[in-house]
């Protein structure tokens, strides 16, 4: 009889072995493009992108918390990385790499630390309008990091994310890229309609290398994607970042964690945002749970092994994590043969992907910009509420005003709103309703929350000029949050008794009524 153990061990891997194989060769094809246009969006050589892929999937594979989900380099952790590899490369050559890669090192731990931590409970406060404004965000930026490869510069004059300075078409080149693009999007968005066995994405990318090629066309193609280096020429070796400056390594020291703990703690962040989001996803299509404490330890360990292979940090990808599942892919081994499938790809069609123009992976990535936005949200717009649209446009707002685009400052400041706004609705809910007994008795009959927000409420609800010989103050269906909340009823308590009454608390419950008996100033008579 097999142990427990062993049998859960061939449950999550071999239990599907067939389906699993194959899906994770087909997402492997799907992640190739991604991995390196999203290299292109850091600005570093389209390898780092690809050894990240391999080493984040196989990793995941082993340790995360959540079965067939795809973890690769993605573009909402590229997007926070810019701005490291400028730093770093205005200081000395190669060492944007060395600061990405110490990043990802710090990345890992953080990630760790936030699984320890439980941070995963916390993501229950995060509201529907913060994670529509974080992916309309997401889109906007990855839309706007293909802009040069369309041969728009927004930064001309200036050194841009892609290390350009100048437009990078000249020319004939800008209609036939432009031409190439849409006939990109028309088989992305028209292929689906006819068939789905294969990725439209990759179809699209086919079709336009081959007319390059065939045409002989004189367009930016991956191969010049590359900053110094290019396509891996074989497995990923081990190596640290630190070391001597001219070595390209970056020093040891107070100086470096400085620099890399901005941008390390900004994608642990919004890298575990969209990895818990993307398995809210999985775990809703194929109707399991999965342990999202454990899916943060499994990403910073993965993020910890792909940063010393010289490898991005990154996150899971929710378009390649749903096509794994709608293709079958269901147990470990679909991420695992992702990895493998992936890198045996990239080895031994080198050539091959070298020539695939950049105006095919444009077109690839403004259709992920599409998916990832909130369409829905945005047609709704007018009947959501007008709380939550507000919440969703701060974090919207802050991370597009925020230089570098920071999408981690984006959710802190559209949660913060969010908090704020929920607590001005909390606080009107608190009611105080008087009761005339008789002329030398009052009740007041307290429902609701007093806390902070709510006390300016409460206390505009008594009448502290009229002073009967009794006073009531019933609080049964009322509940004491904070300091601020006895405070509030302590003045009550203490403005009335001046005026010559007599104040008796009643109805207080438990928990109210050891935090008034702690803090207040006070001494009620408890009923």
């Amino acid at each position: 009889m097999l142990s427990k153990a062993k049998t859960n061990f061939l449950s999550e891997w071999f239990s599907n072995p067939r389906q699993d194989i194959l899906s994770g060769l087909v997402v492997a094809f799907a992640m190739i493009p991604e991995a390196i246009a999203f290299s292109g969006i850091a600005g570093v050589d389209p390898q780092v992108g690809l050894f990240g892929a391999f080493c984040l999937s196989i990793t995941i594979a082993l340790v995360g918390g959540r079965m067939g989900m795809i973890t690769s380099a993605t573009g909402s952790t590229a997007l926070l990385m810019t701005g490291l590899v400028a730093t770093g490369n205005a200081k000395g050559e190669g060492l944007g790499l060395s600061y990405l890669i110490a990043a990802g090192l710090l990345t890992g731990v953080f990630q760790i630390i936030w699984g320890y931590l439980r941070l995963a409970y916390q993501m229950r406060f995060v509201p529907t309008g913060v994670l529509s404004g974080f992916v309309n965000a997401l889109a906007l930026l990855i839309f706007q990091a293909q802009l040069p490869q369309m041969g728009i510069n927004l930064h001309y004059g200036e050194e841009s994310i892609s290390g350009h300075s100048e437009p990078i078409l000249q020319g004939l080149q800008y209609p036939i890229v432009w031409l190439l693009i849409i006939l990109g999007l028309l088989i992305i968005y028209g292929l689906p309609k006819i068939t789905r066995l294969i990725p439209s994405q990759l179809i699209a990318i086919s079709v336009i290398t081959a007319i390059s090629i065939g045409l002989n066309l004189d367009i930016p193609t991956v191969k010049e994607l590359s900053v110094g280096g290019g396509l891996p020429e074989g497995l990923p070796n081990f190596s640290i970042p630190f070391g001597s400056t001219l070595d390209g390594k970056v020093p040891f020291n107070l100086e470096t964690f400085g620099i890399v703990l901005p941008t390390a703690l900004a994608i642990s962040l919004v890298g575990l945002m969209e990895t818990f989001l993307t398995q809210d996803i999985l775990d809703d299509i194929t109707d399991t749970n999965s342990n999202k404490n454990r899916e943060a330890r499994g990403q910073g360990i993965a993020n910890i092994i792909s940063s010393f292979f010289g490898g991005m940090a990154g996150c899971a990808l929710v378009g390649q994590s749903v096509m794994n599942t709608e293709n079958g892919g269901r147990t470990r081994l679909s991420t695992f043969s992702s990895g493998i499938s992936l890198l045996v790809i990239v080895l031994v069609c080198k050539q091959w992907l070298e020539q695939i123009p950049m105006a095919a992976l444009v077109a690839v990535m403004i259709s992920i910009a599409i998916s990832t936005a909130d369409i829905n949200g945005l047609k709704n717009i007018k009947k959501i509420p007008k709380s939550d649209t507000a919440v969703m446009l701060m974090t919207f707002s802050v991370t597009m005003l925020t230089t570098p685009h920071n999408l981690a400052l984006g959710v802190i400041a559209g949660v913060a709103l969010a908090g704020i706004l929920f607590s001005r609705k909390v606080a009107k809910v608190i009611e105080i309703i008087p009761k005339n007994i008789s002329n030398e008795e009052v009740i007041y009959e307290v429902t609701g929350q007093l806390f902070f927000v709510s006390k300016i409420y409460f206390m505009q609800g008594f009448d502290i000029h009229n002073h009967p010989k009794n006073i009531k103050i019933d609080m049964s269906k009322a509940h004491i949050w904070d300091q601020s909340g006895v405070a509030a009823l302590d003045q009550i308590i203490r403005k009335l008794t001046l005026g010559g009454s007599q104040v008796e608390v009643i109805g207080l419950n438990e928990e109210s009524n050891n935090l008034f008996d702690r803090l207040g100033g006070q001494e009620p008579s408890h009923g």
